[in-house]
């Protein structure tokens, strides 16, 4: 009588893991999420009291609960004006991004041309710099298109930072669709433009997931350019705004701080449960039939 298969005889064993050695390791893991929790629970017991108390220990419950911190920040502040320059700023940014990578990397990962490895090479060497470095260059030659001030400018910057890693990670995931399903669609009929459309972006959902989010976060938090372009108070996005509210913190209004704080973090947080399924490897078994 056989006790396996074949496949089960071949299969390598996986070593047996020893109940101290994973008890120590969730306790290592429990002590870094309990360490790494602190500021968050003392920013959102500063954010849910009515005044601030004084007190700072990190894992102290709120002496009263209330919401008068965030109908304070988004009535009486600028708040609603910078989450909404935010929005504006880091959708563009991110539809930017997406569209210009999952274009441009599919040209690079498929087609052979003059001049792809020097892009490829180009790409690679614009994130050597640091994006400090580049401020100065920045601003003198948006001030000469006089885009100081302006959320195109800001786009555009913005757009032109996160580009090169979207483009080599759109180019890598292409890399990996097999080329015989777009050959298969070619002998259907189907044109470049619509093998693209019809084939390979709908299999795309994982690496256009991450290029958003990576685009969207990377706009939605940036702060020094923006310290930078954006001298009007009307025109800031959240980080800038965050930083005036940090200055009224300081001054006894540290329940502000805080609520804007939390607030911020709700965007980013949508936008992850909104892509988490298209994030999660999947092993996709794709057949066409003739």
């Amino acid at each position: 009588m056989k006790h396996g298969t074949e496949t089960d005889r071949l299969a390598p064993r996986q070593p047996a893991v020893h109940p101290l050695r994973r008890l120590l390791a969730w306790a290592v893991l429990a002590l870094a999420a309990f360490v790494c929790a602190a500021p968050l629970w003392q920013i959102a017991v500063l954010a849910l009291e009515p005044a601030a108390t004084g007190e700072s220990a990190a894992w102290r419950m709120p002496s009263s609960l209330g919401t008068g911190n965030f109908v304070q920040l988004l009535t009486a502040t600028d708040f609603p004006r910078w989450l909404a320059n935010s929005l504006l700023v880091a959708l563009a940014v991110t539809a930017v991004g997406v569209v210009v990578s999952a274009t441009a990397g599919y040209a690079l990962s498929r087609f052979r041309f003059f001049g792809r490895l020097a892009v490829l090479n180009s790409l690679l060497i614009t994130q050597i710099f640091p994006a400090t470095m580049l401020l100065l260059p920045i601003f003198l030659i948006l001030v000469q298109f006089r885009l100081i001030n302006t959320f195109f400018g800001l786009i555009l910057i913005y757009a032109a930072t996160v580009l090169p890693f979207c483009i080599w990670q759109m180019k890598s995931f292409y890399d990996t669709i097999p080329e015989s399903i777009e050959e298969a669609a070619a002998m259907d009929g189907c044109s470049p433009a619509e093998i693209f459309r019809r084939v390979v972006l709908p299999v795309s959902g994982q690496g256009l997931a991450v290029t958003a989010l990576f685009s969207f976060a990377a706009a939605w938090n940036e702060y020094v350019v923006a310290a930078i372009l954006m001298q009007d108070a009307e025109m800031f996005t959240l980080p800038l705004g965050l930083r005036l509210l940090h200055a009224d913190s300081l001054a006894g209004q540290p329940g502000l701080f805080a609520a804007g704080a939390l607030l911020v973090t709700v965007p980013m947080l949508a936008l992850y449960l909104l892509l988490s399924r298209f994030l999660v490897a999947r092993v996709q078994d794709i057949s066409i039939r003739h």
